[in-house]
């Protein structure tokens, strides 16, 4: 296979030591199926230490056209017919961009990600950190799908030695500890023995036994005054009154204890019930029936979720919480994404399409699959029922933020906008998406003909 040096500013250089394979592209299909193979994407990417995906996904981007990397398969797709030098044009940019170090020009670089979202590249050569520019397109498909760690080095080995000796060590304490409570178990089952035989024989023989005792041998001495020390208790004989009386006088005690926590309980809970009460009676009297009183139980399950919700925002959570927290819903998932909505963009007027990029991250967490992006449609038409006129002019800048994120993808904007007008489902919504969706087609019509 032949070989280059990674980066056009070494093209010339005849000892560079970082090559990479050349690329080699075939055309596949014909009419608005041809699509345009990297045959060697995987051996491209692995010279360039980086994800197959990040390439192809990165032309996907440059040339405005759909792109596929099949982990499984390894073969990286990109719509339309494309010539190889330009696609090796677009790989050069993709290497000053995402792999060379800004400082050196050093291709051996990692990729990471800061707490804040930053994607930064730290050179193994020069130590320099260059900061990569967030506006690419690249930027929101690499924090989705970040790589992968590597494998700690001697300092994990270090610790993962002390951490056993400290094991040993613990071990062998736990062992210590053993020996001694067998020990102490042995001597209290001596001396409950020698306790049973002084109580079977009569009071004199106990108190000879017990003068039989102190007189005994030194060693026998010793190993009685050392067991009286240590279980001073164990010749104690506890015991239980168990006549008619005493057991009537357990069960009175035990009565009042319980009846005492009920009326505790009853008192503490009393406010609580009247505050409900009080507060189901005033919207009843606001609305003018109790049917409104039932509705608002119904929806007591949804309205919890939103509350939810809007706690964990409080408290900064994460995206990955998120997911969590939605997967763990019983609620279907139309109502946990209609309460998503709710959370996050609840009584936004003007300003809606900002919100919705600061916050992309969270719904892309809550769409996992093509289903899930069809799930969040639909939640956008019945938020959009409940917006204000300003927040529902803002759609097409919405779904135009969704599709530049990756979280709604151009077919299941196409299918839902389509069936939602041949099923007579035209919400204001809708009709709103329409210069959208009319973009994309002609955009896609381009790429055909291209």
């Amino acid at each position: 296979m032949a070989l280059q040096n990674i980066g056009a500013s070494n093209r010339d250089d005849a000892f560079y030591r970082y090559k990479m394979p050349r690329m080699i592209t075939k055309i596949e299909g014909r009419g608005n199926g041809i699509k345009t193979n990297i045959v060697n994407m995987v051996d491209i990417a692995k010279a360039l230490a980086r994800p197959a995906s990040y390439t192809t996904k990165y032309f996907g981007c440059e040339l405005g056209a759909q792109s596929k990397f099949d982990e499984k398969t390894g073969i990286s797709l990109v719509n339309g017919a494309h010539d190889t030098a330009k696609l090796a044009g677009l790989l050069e940019n993709f290497i000053k961009k995402y792999v060379q170090c800004y400082g050196c020009g050093n291709p051996e670089t990692e990729v990471l990600i800061s707490k804040t979202q930053m994607i930064s590249l730290k050179c193994a050569a020069c130590g320099f950190v260059s900061d990569v520019d967030m506006r690419d397109k690249l930027t929101t498909f690499i924090l989705k799908n970040p790589p992968e760690q590597k494998k700690g080095g001697g300092k994990d080995k270090k610790a993962m030695r002390r951490a056993e000796k400290e094991r040993l060590k613990e071990g062998e304490a736990a062992d210590e500890e053993m020996k001694k409570l067998k020990k102490e178990a042995k001597k209290k089952v001596t001396s409950k023995e020698s306790t049973s035989t002084k109580s079977g024989a009569g009071k004199k023989k106990a108190a000879a036994g017990s003068d039989e005792d102190h007189s005994n041998s030194p060693t026998r001495s010793h190993d009685g005054d050392v067991a009286a020390d240590e279980d001073d208790d164990d010749d104690v004989q506890w015991q239980t009154d168990t006549s008619l009386e005493a057991a009537k006088q357990r069960m009175q005690e035990q009565l009042s204890a319980a009846t005492a926590e009920m009326v505790m309980l009853s008192t503490t809970d009393e406010p609580e019930k009247k505050k409900k009460q009080e507060a189901s009676h005033k919207e009843g009297a606001s609305n003018g029936s109790t049917e409104h009183v039932v509705e608002e139980a119904k929806s007591s399950p949804y309205n919890d979720l939103v509350e939810e919700l809007k706690d964990y925002f409080a408290k900064g959570a994460t995206a990955a919480q998120l997911k969590g927290l939605m997967t763990s819903s019983a609620l279907p998932p139309q109502d946990a994404m209609n309460a998503l909505f709710d959370a996050l963009f609840g009584g936004l007027g003007k300003g809606f399409a900002k919100e919705v990029v600061k916050k992309k991250k969270f719904l892309a967490a809550a769409v996992p699959d093509e289903a899930s992006q069809m799930v969040l449609l639909l939640a956008l038409v019945a938020f959009g029922a409940k917006a204000s006129p300003e927040a529902v002019k803002e759609v097409p800048i919405v779904l135009k933020a969704l599709y530049d994120g990756d979280v709604l993808d151009e077919e299941v904007i196409t299918q839902w906008f389509n069936e939602s007008v041949a099923g007579g489902k035209e919400s204001q919504v809708v009709k709103n998406a329409k210069p959208f969706v009319e973009w994309l087609q002609q955009a896609d019509s381009e790429s055909d003909e291209e």
